[in-house]
């Protein structure tokens, strides 16, 4: 009987990515594996052929082999020989890579686990459907961290509290998570060996994912850590000294007279320390000139005073300068 092209049984182009052919195989595993389809023969068989030819194309040398020499190359003969089917007469060939594992093994976790989205790889017999299966991994598990700004610029020590698979059984788990300061937003940080662990079998890790919280007064961007920081109108013309609130403490800021809208100045190493690295971002303080709403009489008096004056600002004379140009250009 003539072999399918395995790219075929994969339902991929022979260009196909790793991640690509791995994303197929998940999920014609999960739709054939016979332990979701007890007594069909053809699933089964299916099942055998489609793991068969994942097994070759995620090793990239046995990828190339076949590309060259096909079904004859894939079975280590390229003249002819042996089978190469992981379930047949042959078995699974001696070098497997870690790349099939670590799918066959995820793929288990999903068919035998009762928690949703949360793996439990391991939680069957180790003979089903008529074939060996390998020893199976323990599934990764997932924790969102909630840290707050000060916590992520000074590094903290947090506790968690999750379920994991122990055995065949669900046990309750506390851990002590150590937060690097200057972690990041969306930060994995990864706890090996804490995640579930089958009866037969290594432990699978907890990933702890860090959400960074808003913050009332504060925005980051990259290491740096940003502030609006409001001046009235009044301070803005005639200078003024500001306290403002950093990520470790206090600080005190000059506004020079004469200061615009949107003008920035900068705190040196009043950011966020560098991860991995050494020194810390800065601390940007952007100011916005604040206007009232209304005035009472005497302050109108007082402006109205010195709008006599026309002195031009320097953001007006600007836009003027580029009016002129725009205009005369079209002339």
């Amino acid at each position: 009987m003539t072999k399918k092209d395995f790219y075929q049984v994969l339902g991929v182009s022979k260009s196909a990515t790793p991640e690509e052919m791995k994303k197929a195989y998940r999920k014609l595993a999960m739709e054939h594996h016979p332990d979701k389809n007890q007594g069909n023969k053809k699933a089964e068989e299916k099942f055998k052929e489609i793991s068969e030819a994942y097994e070759t194309l995620s090793d990239e040398k046995k990828r190339a082999t076949y590309d060259q020499f096909g079904h004859a190359g894939a079975s280590g003969n390229p003249f002819g020989g042996g089978g190469g089917n992981p379930f047949g007469g042959g078995g699974f060939s001696g070098q497997q890579s870690g790349d099939f594992n670590d799918v066959f093994g995820d793929v288990f976790g999903d068919i035998f686990s009762g928690q949703g989205g949360r793996a439990g790889a391991g939680r069957g017999r180790q003979q089903r459907g008529g074939f060996n299966r390998p020893p199976v991994r323990g599934s990764d598990l997932r924790y969102t961290l909630n840290t707050t700004f000060e916590e992520a610029a000074t590094g903290t020590e947090k506790t968690v509290s999750f379920m994991r698979q122990k055995g065949s059984k669900e046990e309750s788990a506390k851990l002590s998570v150590s937060v690097p300061a200057g972690v990041k937003d969306g930060q994995r940080l990864k706890l090996a060996g804490e995640g579930d662990h089958p009866a037969s079998g290594e432990a699978g890790d907890l990933y702890v994912i860090i959400a960074l919280q808003n913050h009332l007064l504060f925005k980051r961007e990259e290491f740096d850590v940003v502030l609006d920081l409001p001046v009235s109108y009044t301070d803005a013309i005639l200078g003024t000294t500001i306290e403002i609130p950093t990520l470790f403490g206090k600080a005190e800021i000059k506004v020079p007279s004469g200061t615009h809208s949107g003008q920035t100045f900068r705190l040196k190493g009043k950011g966020f320390p560098k991860l991995g690295s050494t020194g810390a971002g800065d601390m940007l303080v952007r100011v916005l000139v604040d206007t009232p709403a209304q005035v009472n009489t005497r302050q109108k008096e007082i402006l109205e005073e010195l709008q006599r004056y026309k002195e031009e600002t320097p953001l007006v004379k600007s836009y003027h300068d580029k009016l002129d140009t725009v205009l005369k250009a079209r002339k």
